[in-house]
């Protein structure tokens, strides 16, 4: 494919995702390594196989020429930049490291920009905004006292969950991800209210602010994108997020507290989803469906953003196990 000099400039440093528009070329990547293994051919000649990645998927990368000398350097989350050239092989786009003893080069977190690895959403200080004004809406003494607790009185957790991710990879996976998620799945529940009047509104909507809240200490945001803690790897959201309301909710009405801890334990609906416990309350079983289709569409409208260049259909996603019609 033959692209015009200014684009090709424009792109010298491509995202995973630009690489189709440089088969039989060579590139500066900068890329973050996800998995690194040293392996041998059958007549004994070692190479280095590689997968990287940034913000926008991975991919393969073989390194025949300085093999061993790279496997010492490189560490899995080291970010590299990486000349090479990308070539299909295997049915899959790859990039053939050059010969050349510069060819991989560890990065100091001022040498790249960390949107390379995670983006950001649009305007996070007015969705938390909107998120303040739901919590004036709530009637509930005790669930608007907590609600304060976390995003009026708590300035340092305020400032987390405005910035967390709300996933690494699948959903809202980005710096004001778990903001964006937990304040769409408020306002489609406050709807929801409207026609079922049996729901109680409050303790709905406080369970969709709070539902994710352990994801403020699950994943933290470096220069490396976005990583797992290890509160994170131990315990996951779902058990932070109760043990949050346990510390905050002192005082306040035990029955109350334990319907929204149940709310937060039974949110991902079922055993094998990570849910301790499944929905047994109407309002827990409306906010699984709701949180859950609020990461499904976003993950879809991820698909069709990132795919949109012409194409019928998307590729196949292994996470929603479908291709989407991007027409």
């Amino acid at each position: 494919m033959n692209l015009p000099k200014e684009l090709l400039e424009k792109l010298r440093t491509p995202y995973v995702e630009e690489l189709d528009k440089f088969i039989e070329r060579e590139i500066d990547g900068i890329f973050k390594v996800k998995s690194k293994k040293l392996q041998e051919t059958k007549d004994g000649k070692k190479f280095l196989l590689l997968t990287l990645e940034d913000r926008t998927g991975s991919v393969r990368a073989v390194d025949w020429y300085n093999a061993e000398k790279n496997d010492q350097v490189l560490q899995t989350g080291t970010v590299i930049s990486v000349t090479g050239k990308v070539v299909y092989f295997d049915e899959r786009l790859q990039i053939n490291i050059s010969n050349s003893e510069t060819a991989i080069k560890k990065l100091s977190e001022s040498e790249y920009d960390i949107e390379r690895f995670v983006s950001k959403a649009t305007n996070p200080e007015e969705m938390f905004k909107e998120l303040l004004n739901i919590i004036g809406s709530i009637k509930d003494k005790d669930y608007k006292k907590l609600l304060e607790m976390f995003f009026v009185e708590d300035k340092s957790f305020a400032e987390a969950f405005k910035n967390a991710p709300a996933g690494m990879r699948i959903h809202h996976a980005y710096i004001g991800g778990l903001l964006e998620h937990s304040l769409n799945v408020a306002k489609m529940v406050d709807q929801v209210c409207t026609l079922y009047s049996q729901l109680d509104r409050d303790l709905l909507v406080t369970g969709a602010l709070l539902h994710d809240i352990g994801k403020v200490k699950e994943y933290t945001i470096n220069q490396r994108g976005i990583e797992v803690t290890t509160e994170g790897e131990l315990l996951g959201h779902i058990i932070m997020g109760v043990e949050y309301i346990s510390q905050k909710a002192r005082g306040l009405s035990y029955e109350k507290i334990l319907k929204l801890k149940h709310l937060i334990a039974s949110h991902h609906g079922e055993f094998e989803w990570g849910a301790p416990v499944v929905p047994k309350t109407a309002e827990a079983l409306v906010l699984h469906y709701i949180e859950n289709m609020d990461s499904k569409i976003n993950r879809v409208f991820q698909i069709i953003e990132k795919e949109d260049n012409g194409k019928e259909w998307s590729e196949y996603d292994t996470n929603l196990s479908r291709r989407f019609l991007l027409k």
